[in-house]
């Protein structure tokens, strides 16, 4: 299955490791030096400020939908594909 994050973009739900709220990821030194190091694999899709951060095994998103938007996606997803 795929998740729409944003600007006509569309992720396979496997790729998909982490979905974080950008103001809680200010408070992690970690991420902020993973994205540093991921800085060339970044795509940024909001045209004003992003609300959340997609990190997949191959990119880094930033999206204009909130986390908590995008994690109720994937649950419906889930329950889609367990023919719930």
């Amino acid at each position: 299955m795929y998740l729409h994050i944003g600007e006509d973009t569309l992720v396979r739900t496997s790729e998909i490791i982490a979905i974080l709220d950008k103001e809680s990821a200010g408070f992690s030194d970690v991420l902020e030096e993973f994205l540093i190091h991921r800085k060339r694999d970044v795509v940024n899709l909001s045209k004003k400020e992003y609300k959340s951060i997609v990190i997949t095994k191959d990119q880094v998103y930033y999206s204009p939908l909130a986390a908590g938007t995008l994690s109720k996606r994937t649950q419906k997803l889930s329950a889609h594909e367990l023919g719930l």
